[in-house]
């Protein structure tokens, strides 16, 4: 959690414990108390779903490896021009929790069911007009949070994002666009 709001609207949804980082600034003592927390009974890193909010989660992500993910969709975090986990309803949040994503270490880029960038260019989801909208369509349905093409590409590897799961979320987004046509 980045602050105390944070803090604050995950207990109003769960039962849990939560280490805050004073923001996207994390200092080493936070990220020590992760790193035992990880150690002890495991970390779900639950960040603001913005640009200082995806900071804090590599930072923590690259310092402490194997974390969990959960990812809030923008629309459920914002209210006005603020978005933040503090923002999210109980039930949102629950959602979020309930797709939590297991970071797999040393995941190799070479696995057999690996989806390559090639999958992506033929999705739309890079070097499309309309390729961020996409993403964000796709990030949502696999739970993996909207990032830019690099990025989406490197979660779907560490996630371990099937083949499957790729292509039921693909089907979706397909059949999502005939009906706005």
């Amino acid at each position: 959690m980045e602050g105390r709001d944070d803090t604050v609207a995950v207990k109003r949804a769960v039962e849990a414990d939560t280490i805050e980082t004073g923001g996207s600034a994390i200092n080493e003592a936070t990220l020590r108390k992760i790193a035992l927390a990880m150690e002890r009974r495991g970390i779900i890193i639950f960040t603001d779903p913005d640009h200082a909010g995806e900071r804090i989660r590599k930072i923590v992500a690259n310092r402490v490896p194997g974390c969990k993910h959960a990812f809030l969709r923008e629309a459920d975090a914002t209210k006005g021009d603020d978005i933040g986990v503090e923002n999210a309803s109980p039930e949102a949040i629950r959602e979020a929790l309930s797709r939590v994503r297991s970071e797999v270490v040393g995941a190799s880029e070479e696995a057999q069911d690996q989806i390559d960038w090639e999958d992506l260019i033929g999705a739309g989801l890079i070097v499309h007009p309309e390729a961020a909208a996409r993403r964000r369509f796709m990030a949502e349905r696999l739970g993996i949070g909207y990032c830019n093409g690099k990025q989406f590409y490197k979660r779907l590897a560490i996630f371990r994002i099937s083949r499957e799961e790729f292509a039921a979320a693909l089907a979706e987004l397909e059949k999502e666009n005939e009906r706005g046509e």
